[in-house]
């Protein structure tokens, strides 16, 4: 196992594991969006971001063709990630409202951002296998945040029914039959492994569901801005980090 994010993050960009995500993210990388066509695309698996002490998790989906997979930092560079970061900026946790290369300064204040696919998939849709083969990325990254985790905010369906096998993985109960996935959802899972380095120790975890923040969601208005900005004080609240009002 790694021992640090960092190693993790490392592991994670050099990974060749799905035939059909390599030649995708690759030929993306190549071919380029003709607005982009002065940037030297990532076109690698994209690691998480944010610090390596995070008492929150935002779990999505997979890196956007022309998002991370462009820009190599989690949700930078798109729409969905315009949303998000702004609502993070909005409440408090993150140092500004935009998110667009990985040199832009944008810092996250106690919070990570990941997704249980590294890979940008073609239509956006990872099949189950390549979700399988990812898993084990998200339950090392999850072993190595337990100490400070507290919540996590699971962005979407596909999400949730990818990180809930992760989460039995790294030392948490589940529990049984699965929790469904809904706008609002909260779900308390109890730690299995006494880890000298929780603090405190045998911390549970509360886990947040939330429609994810595509185009379709938020251009229909089946996520607001205010829905997405309540799950997430409410899950920082959970996670003990301070946040700050907001208008509406």
């Amino acid at each position: 196992m790694d021992n640090s994010l960092a190693e993790l993050d490392a592991r994670v960009a050099g990974c060749r594991a799905c035939p059909r995500l390599v030649d995708w993210r690759e030929e993306v990388a190549r071919t380029k969006r003709a607005a982009f066509a002065e940037w030297t695309y990532w076109g690698r698996p994209v690691p998480g971001f944010g610090p390596p002490d995070a008492p929150l998790l935002v779990i999505g989906l997979a890196p956007a063709a022309h998002g991370g997979n462009r820009t190599g930092r989690m949700f930078t560079g798109d729409r969905s990630g315009d949303v998000l970061y702004a609502a993070l900026h909005e409440v408090g946790l993150a140092s500004q409202p935009t998110s667009v290369s990985v040199d832009d300064g944008l810092a996250l204040y106690g919070v990570r951002v990941t997704s249980p696919v590294h890979c940008a998939p073609p239509a956006n849709k990872p099949t189950p296998e390549e979700r399988d083969t990812c898993r084990p990325w998200l339950v090392s990254e999850l072993k190595l945040l337990k100490p400070t985790l507290r919540a996590v905010v699971v962005l979407g369906a596909f999400g949730w029914q990818a990180a809930l096998p992760a989460f039995a993985e790294a030392g948490w109960t589940v529990p049984r039959p699965r929790p469904v996935f809904s706008h609002g959802a909260q779900v308390v899972l109890e730690s299995l492994t006494d880890s000298p380095t929780d603090t405190p120790p045998n911390s549970p975890l509360e886990l947040f569901g939330c429609f994810h923040v595509s185009q379709r969601n938020t251009f229909t208005g089946r996520l607001t801005p205010e829905m997405l900005r309540n799950v997430l004080c409410t899950a920082a609240a959970t996670a003990g980090l301070p946040t700050r009002p907001y208008a509406g």
